[in-house]
């Protein structure tokens, strides 16, 4: 019993603060609990109608749509730009580890600073955008975030530059072991500098590019105060994902049963391409 006593406090953490909650908004999604019956109880069983309800709903595949642009969009510039900056600093340089460091201020930033910072940039009577592209002789007058054609971009561009750290840490990382002798070997032979990043550093990171999308994939896709604090799903649900639709049924609507279904869903997808990729990479080492 000894042994197990040093991970008791982080198992006791994890009943607490991941398990309970996660058998709580099950068991909450299969009642049909409003603000009527939340404090007093009663609330009638309706089993999976909860789920049912929410993906036949006319919300849910605009909802989808919408979170699947953000995510995907999001995630090619953070993962590519992150890469780029990963790539910089493995160079090494005076004041390397300096910039590193300023550059995750960024990601360990509230969200909702950041989101406050870009809504301020956005602005469409005082933001720094507009009043920069007024510099340059381009249209200064643009609603960035109150124009359904450009919210979304607003929200993405914003999602970009937090994210843009995360992954530039992770990759700067696996970047570190890839063995130098590698690459001296191929500038012997011949190759150039972009022969070496296709034939050593993309297969040897390969491991660690799939982990960073990953990862990148399941926090993008469950983004909702960076994007409540600039657009709140506006306008016209032209930002309406699902992290937000969720908040909507519940806090909104007080329809927590529905809410509950919704905030599960928005848990089964990115769960599921976990599983997927977990799969796929024991059958690859399963061949080797």
């Amino acid at each position: 019993m000894g042994r197990y006593s040093f991970v008791l406090p982080a198992i006791v953490f994890l009943i607490i603060f991941l398990l309970y909650p996660l058998l709580y908004t099950f068991n909450l999604s299969l009642f049909d609990v409003n603000a009527g019956n939340f404090l007093t109880g009663g609330a009638p069983f309706v089993g999976l109608e909860n789920y049912v309800q929410f993906l036949s709903s006319p919300q849910f595949v605009p909802s989808l749509v919408i979170t699947l642009v953000f995510t995907i969009g999001s995630l090619v510039f953070q993962h590519s730009i992150g890469f780029m900056f990963a790539l910089f600093f493995n160079r090494g340089f005076p004041l390397s580890g300096f910039l590193r460091a300023l550059m995750l201020v960024v990601w360990v930033l509230p969200a909702v600073v950041s989101a406050s910072l870009w809504r301020w940039i956005f602005s469409g009577s005082y933001g720094l955008l507009n009043a920069f592209l007024g510099l340059i002789g381009l249209p200064s007058t643009v609603p960035w975030l109150v124009n359904p054609q450009t919210a979304l971009i607003a929200v993405i561009i914003a999602n970009i530059w937090v994210g843009i750290p995360f992954h530039m840490m992770l990759l700067y990382a696996g970047l570190q072991g890839v063995p130098v002798q590698l690459y001296e070997a191929a500038q012997l032979d011949g190759a150039n500098a972009w022969q070496r990043f296709w034939r050593i550093t993309v297969p040897m990171m390969r491991p660690v590019i799939v982990i960073a999308l990953l990862l990148g994939f399941v926090h993008t896709f469950k983004v909702f105060d960076l994007i409540y604090v600039m657009t709140a799903g506006g306008p016209a649900g032209a930002t309406n994902v699902l992290s937000i639709e969720v908040y909507k049924l519940s806090f909104e609507f007080f329809r927590f049963g529905d809410g509950a279904a919704a905030a599960n869903i928005l848990l089964i997808i990115p769960l599921l391409l976990s599983v997927l990729y977990l799969w796929l990479r024991r059958r690859e080492e399963s061949t080797l």
